[in-house]
């Protein structure tokens, strides 16, 4: 049905038009606090409150910001909780200057290299793999440091894989240059080693072997540790770079090898002059076949 409107109607609806402009160019760029009350145009818009205002629906939101006016507050959606990053186990970087050695009293150097064309030779009966490995792993659960650095730990398969490195695992083994046995332990590093620990290690018997040779590498952890990484002793690989001398762990078997006055020095910073040898064990850490014995 088609409602007919007088002149008096179209007066009416004319003013309420007006009315409308005038509100709407009003809240531009203002908030609903700045709005001035609309000015009737007519008598027939008397003093109704706003929200009956010619019974009309009041515009929506998204009206209401298309003209510029901020919009009603809304609930504020929770934040999506970020999981929490998990604590990264990072070693100090080695000191670029060394702190003094505790240790005053040191290991002799080792020798110098036999001549190639040297064969090594073995004296009496060689230890199964079986009984290597009870040795090894006896060795790796003993705590050398009781008092001053009760948690150096020499990783069972870093002794493995010394082992087989310097011997194959043939205990009964004299090398050329004076090394014997499992880890070619020096005589003159055996005999200072019972002297500094107060032991009485064999250097010809494979159970007492793999502990001089272990002893050793728990030492050089504790000489090491403490001039170069501020006492931090964990022998990880996961602590360790690219580069070679970013640990302790590829300190301390570099300093096996060259003996520890060529790794570490006063005033002078890390150094591993032997990486072939200490990617070598460090690669037979995990796929020697070694491990499997």
């Amino acid at each position: 049905m088609v409602r007919h409107t007088g002149r008096r109607g179209a007066a009416v609806l004319a003013g309420l038009l007006l009315a409308s402009a005038l509100v709407g160019c009003a809240g531009k760029g203002e908030s609903p606090q700045g709005l001035a009350a609309p000015v009737a145009a007519t008598d027939a818009a008397t003093d109704a409150p706003s929200d009956e205002v010619g019974g009309e629906p009041s515009p929506s939101v998204s009206a209401v910001e298309s003209m510029g006016v901020a919009p009603t507050s809304r609930a504020t959606p929770k934040p999506t909780p970020t999981p929490p990053k998990k604590p990264t186990r990072a070693a100090p970087k080695p000191r670029a200057i060394p702190k003094p050695p505790t240790e005053t009293e040191v290991p002799p150097a080792p020798p110098k290299p036999a001549p190639t064309s040297c064969k090594p030779t073995y004296k009496g009966t060689q230890a199964s793999r079986a009984a290597v490995k009870a040795a090894l792993t006896d060795a790796a659960e003993r705590t050398y440091w009781p008092v001053s650095a009760p948690d150096i730990k020499i990783p069972l398969n870093l002794l493995k894989a010394t082992a087989w490195q310097e011997s194959g695992w043939q205990s009964n083994i004299y090398a050329c240059d004076g090394g014997v046995g499992l880890l070619q332990v020096m005589p003159g590093t055996a005999t200072w080693m019972n002297q500094r620990f107060e032991k009485s290690y064999e250097i010809d018997v494979y159970q007492d072997n793999a502990y001089l040779g272990a002893t050793y590498l728990a030492w050089a952890t504790k000489y090491i540790g403490d001039m170069y990484f501020e006492s931090d002793f964990r022998l990880d690989p996961a602590l360790c770079t690219a580069e070679l001398n970013s640990c302790l762990l590829n300190a301390v078997i570099a300093a096996y090898n060259f003996g520890h006055g060529a790794v570490a020095r006063e005033g002078e910073p890390l150094t591993i002059p032997n990486p072939s040898y200490v990617r070598n064990v460090r690669a037979l850490m995990s796929e020697c076949v070694c491990l499997d014995y």
